[in-house]
């Protein structure tokens, strides 16, 4: 396995001269912004020279500042978290950094629903006979709410697989009249092709929600709906992603008026009568 940049500097910390340290210190501490700095910047910024830069990139496996921005920029598209302890995430230029970023995902999300993608997903989720919500690793927290959502407004809706357990027997029996919405955000699980495949392969159909390196996947779906999480922090964001299954279940919700008010309203008369709520005054 390649290892990345911080885990190389981790590695060989204790070889560095005093000021490759400080160069490496401030490398660790700005990995989100690496991709665009060269040689003389991370010399100046950091305090050191550009040869002594150079020659810290060298002991790392690099050839220059160019291989390193590549590299940063490929850590990146895969969803690697990109930081470091000493980080400064709450500074008032690092917050604007960060709600901008969290508005440009919002934005470009927004611009691809345009065409009608979602309402079409919503109509499919509302009214297939059972919904199944997949999401692995990253994608997991994500599916868990929609599951939360959706099961406010209807019936049959499960998340797959259950902790510890395997996917094969949740997918068994799924039909044309059936819905999986799979959710595959970077960092996915080597088999996350198989997972797409096996479910076309029994003329389920599908929604298929994650950022775009999953587009390659994105012709087997029924229904294709890009979410980004590009962040300008370590780890990547899902703001947008959260808003998408607000909007996903909301639009389900509203394909069945009366079906989903009367299933919220014998929701809240089991929550009283097992008294689970609290009281909201």
């Amino acid at each position: 396995m390649t290892l990345n940049i911080g885990q190389r500097i981790d590695g060989r910390y204790g070889e560095l001269s005093p000021q490759e340290q400080r160069a490496a210190d401030f490398i660790l501490d700005h990995m989100s912004d690496l991709a665009v700095y060269n040689a003389s910047e991370l010399a100046r910024l950091s305090g050191v020279s550009k040869a002594t830069v150079s020659r810290l990139f060298r002991r790392l496996g690099f050839q220059d500042s160019a291989e390193v921005r590549e590299h940063a920029r490929s850590l990146r598209n895969l969803g690697s978290p990109l930081g470091g302890p000493g980080a400064s995430a709450g500074t008032p230029s690092r917050l604007a950094a960060h709600a901008e970023a969290e508005q440009d995902n919002l934005r470009r999300l927004l611009v691809t629903l345009e065409d009608g993608r979602l309402d079409a997903a919503a109509r499919l989720v509302r009214s297939a006979q059972n919904v199944v919500i997949v999401g692995l690793r990253n994608s997991y927290p994500l599916a868990l709410h929609l599951r939360q959502q959706l099961v406010q407004a209807r019936d049959h809706v499960r998340l797959a697989p259950l902790p510890g357990q395997s996917l094969g027997e949740e997918l068994a029996g799924l039909g044309p009249r059936d819905v999986v919405v799979l959710m595959g955000f970077r960092r996915r699980v080597s088999g996350f092709g198989d997972i797409v495949a096996a479910i076309r392969s029994r003329e389920v159909p599908l929604v298929l929600i994650a950022d775009s390196s999953a587009r390659k996947y994105s012709d087997q779906a029924t229904h294709w709906l890009e979410c980004p999480v590009d962040s300008v922090s370590a780890f990547d964001s899902y703001a947008t992603a959260m808003s998408l299954m607000n909007l996903l279940a909301t639009g389900a919700m509203g394909a069945q008026v009366r079906e989903s008010r009367t299933r919220i309203a014998a929701i809240t008369s089991v929550y009283e009568d097992l008294d689970e709520l609290e009281a909201p005054w």
